[in-house]
């Protein structure tokens, strides 16, 4: 990187990947890269910022600790800081980290403690009862799931003294119990859970604490936050009178040097892991002495007195048995490594993605390999390498087929393009994935016409493209026939499929599946032509002119629109009623059209998505930062640095009944 622009240009880049990875892993639940990778991108992402801050974002995440709390949930606001904890990924950043301790306090000692692969919660008890319960959110705000932790048997009810005090600990799915809990699935023909941790955090998100009752969740508590009237010199002696009181607390160590906490990871890692019965991925080193954390401080995000190290993924060798090959909603055919099982980070593995022909030729992966492969994430399997040192000429070299394996048509490859694709729009597989993205939920969101409904249907012959499934109403004791569907399920899917019609044109867009046009780039269409039909009419230069439509989406639009069998569906689509017109403020009431609003702090009654939903719909911008050209500050409770810039540049901070008012939501 040789300039300002080219350094900007990474850091804008890390900062994208870096906020994806935070709104699946804290808001859905469903992680898609290692812990591992995610740190080393943050890592990067400081180093660049500590090198240059004249080119630091506001909005780095470099400054946030964690997710942002659900909508689901009431918010609970913290006196004080939830924060995290700094990482290290080496020895020798631990020794760093000893150094720096030991400069101000030469006779520290440290825990060491498990570092869990849960979700983290905060408990909550006024004379000895449970009052409280809620996620860590986003260290500030979090979420308030008393009624979900009360089902787990671990959190005492009442503890053995009638003290007040806020501890804080991590839920968790022992891997027993998450095996079991799969294998109920399994048989009911429900999807599995991908790992302990998607389950524990999926449970505790239920908004029925009946179904989070039938989890087996767990728990460790592993630090007291605050206590009235309660004293402690160290945090080892913090954790027994906890255990005295009823709480199931981390397992921790005292030691005296970096070398023996060196010493002990080391066989954690190596020997240790493995052998608990739940999931770790990594472990806590912590300054004992109260005092001496109270001398050696914290930051706005991390404590200096503590820093959780963190494994490196875990890697398992096994063979290729042999390359299948799977076909997209687009046409594109994705080669798939079909394994030797093999046990990996809590689940046995027997398939990888290999995504293309260029990512096989790169690692030089061969049918027949020892290969290595790891979890992204701890979710998604992935080849690490092929063992090339164990060939013996027996490994094949796999080549992309040159006809479809679903539709026997012949496949292609662009220039400049690393996916092979089968081009036939009727082809089996395409088109049952093209349905079971048009019923997902981001798209018509259609309730219970999942993949394996929507197989069912398609083998029964009950539809073969996405229309057919507005006639499905007319084939109530089909559905009732098909395995686990019955009478109650048969309506509901009619009834879901029905609620469909009304999705707006932004849905609809996306739900056809028109390659490379995403959610943003839906809305954008639907928005800025207002109806199906001056989308599929719009010129090239027209989808252009958009800022949100780049040459080649205007192109794959103007190709799907150009299709025949697509043009047929679209027809039966408005036949049977669907939205195909975009509702527009000007349509209903444009009152803040032109006006640009900035939403911040904890509202009253509303949460900020709503909010932002019903500022749009009176044609108001929404934006995340302040500025000049801002024209109001909506500021609930804790409205931080958003409210103080505002008022630093005279603009007006309204509340949430002004809001209201001007919305025409509240006389």
């Amino acid at each position: 990187m040789e300039n300002n622009h080219e350094i900007l240009s990474e850091m804008n880049r890390l900062i994208a990947y870096i906020e994806e990875q935070n709104r699946r892993y804290y808001d859905e639940d469903a992680p898609v890269v290692s812990d591992y990778d995610y740190d080393r991108a943050l890592r990067a992402l400081e180093d660049l910022e500590a090198d240059h801050p004249e080119l630091k974002r506001p909005d780095s995440p470099t400054e946030r600790v964690g997710g942002t709390p659900s909508e689901a949930f009431e918010k609970v606001n913290y006196t004080t800081p939830k924060l995290s904890l700094a990482d290290a990924f080496s020895y020798d950043e631990l020794r760093t980290f000893d150094s720096r301790i030991k400069k101000t306090v030469p006779n520290a000692r440290y825990c060491l403690e498990n570092k869990f692969d849960g979700l983290t919660v905060v408990l909550n008890y006024e004379n000895g009862l449970f009052v409280r319960g809620s996620t860590r959110g986003d260290g500030s705000i979090g979420e308030d799931i008393t009624a979900n932790l009360k089902t787990i048997k671990r959190i005492p009810l009442r503890l053995t003294e009638p003290v007040t005090l806020e501890v804080r600990g991590e839920v968790l799915m022992f891997k027993a119990g998450f095996e079991a809990l799969n294998a109920e699935r399994d048989a009911a023909g429900e999807p599995l859970f991908a790992n302990p941790r998607n389950a524990a955090a999926g449970s505790l998100r239920q908004l029925d604490p009946k179904l989070c009752a039938e989890r087996p969740l767990d728990i460790f508590v592993f630090n007291l936050e605050s206590a009235a009237d309660l004293t402690f010199s160290s945090h080892d002696e913090s954790l027994t009178y906890l255990k005295k009181l009823g709480f199931h607390v981390s397992p921790v160590k005292v030691y005296d040097s970096m070398a023996e906490i060196i010493a002990e990871i080391e066989r954690m890692h190596t020997d240790g892991r493995d052998a608990l019965p739940y999931e770790i991925d990594g472990m806590v080193i912590k300054v004992d002495d109260i005092a001496q954390r109270e001398i050696l401080g914290q930051t706005a995000k991390t404590p200096r007195w503590a820093i959780a190290y963190k494994f490196p993924p875990e890697e398992k060798e096994t063979v290729v048995k042999d390359v299948t090959v799977q076909v997209g909603r687009t046409g594109a055919l994705t080669p798939v490594a079909e394994l030797e099982p093999v046990l990996l980070a809590g689940s046995t593995i027997s398939r990888a993605t290999l995504h293309n022909a260029d990512y096989i030729a790169e690692k030089d992966i061969r049918i027949g390999d020892h290969v290595l492969i790891r979890k992204a994430g701890d979710v998604i399997p992935e080849v690490v390498r092929p063992l090339t040192e164990k060939r013996d000429g027996t490994q094949t070299v796999f080549d992309m087929p040159d006809t479809c394996p679903e539709c026997g048509e012949m496949t292609v490859r662009l220039p400049g393009e690393a996916v092979t694709k089968c081009v036939n729009v009727n082809c089996p597989a395409q088109i049952f994935r093209r349905i079971v993205h048009f019923a997902s939920r981001d798209a018509m969101n259609i309730e219970g016409l999942g993949p394996a409904v929507v197989r069912a249907l398609m083998e029964r012959k009950l539809i073969a493209d996405i229309a057919d499934i507005y006639a499905l109403n007319n084939q109530r004791e089909a559905l009732i026939a098909i395995d686990k569907m019955g009478d109650k399920s048969a309506d509901n899917l009619i009834q879901a499929i029905e609620n469909s019609k009304s999705q707006p044109l932004s849905k609809l867009v996306f739900a056809l599946g028109i390659p490379l046009v995403g959610q943003s780039g839906a809305k954008a269409l639907a928005v800025h032509f207002g109806s199906m039909d001056a989308i599929a009419g719009a010129s090239f230069d027209e989808l252009t002119g958009i800022p949100d439509v780049g040459k080649r989406m205007a192109e794959a639009v103007i190709d799907f629109f150009e299709n025949e069998a697509n043009r047929r569906i679209i027809t039966a689509l408005k036949e049977a009623g669907l939205t195909m017109a975009e509702e527009t403020p000007s349509q209903t009431d444009a009152s803040l059209a032109g006006k640009t609003f900035v939403l911040t702090g904890t509202l009253p009654s509303m949460g900020r998505r709503e909010a932002k939903a019903l500022l749009e719909s009176r044609g108001a911008k929404v934006s995340g930062s302040v500025s000049k050209k801002t024209d109001y500050v909506v500021a609930g409770e804790n409205p931080g640095s958003k409210a103080e810039k505002a008022a630093s540049l005279g603009v007006p901070i309204i509340d949430e009944q002004t809001l209201l008012s001007m919305t025409g939501q509240r006389n």
